[in-house]
């Protein structure tokens, strides 16, 4: 049987973004419902950073551009948030790409731009 990673986090981490959705609906600017989650974040004692940059390793130069995830989780999640039509193979490589580089292993990738909450759970 298959252990499911961060589980219990999980859970939490999409019911907080249901939540938003639920008194937001959709149509608003991603930056909006990042706002929200910061609200429901600090009123359900979640602990999270808020746009945290990663360093790129290239050839073992650092580039000077840097990975900006929009949230870490119990610093060891990363939550990407959308607010578009409908969620594409490229913000789900999106979020694995911030899971290279961040060395975590679980993504949510939360979409707010649909009639209802989308999201995927994204294992590195």
């Amino acid at each position: 049987m298959t252990q499911i990673i961060h589980k219990d986090e999980a859970y939490k981490i999409i019911g907080i973004c249901m939540e938003v959705h639920n008194q937001l609906g959709k149509g608003f600017n991603e930056v909006v419902y990042a706002d929200a989650l910061e609200i429901e974040f600090i009123d359900n004692g979640i602990d999270y950073s808020r746009e945290k940059k990663f360093d790129i390793n290239y050839k073992g130069n650092i580039l000077p551009h840097k990975y900006k995830a929009d949230f870490i989780i119990f610093d060891k999640i990363v939550l990407e948030i959308k607010a578009i039509g409908c969620l594409s193979p490229a913000n789900v490589k999106q979020t694995l790409n911030y899971l290279a580089v961040s060395k975590l292993k679980l993504g949510i990738l939360i979409n707010f731009g649909e009639d209802s909450l989308k999201y995927k759970r994204i294992v590195l």
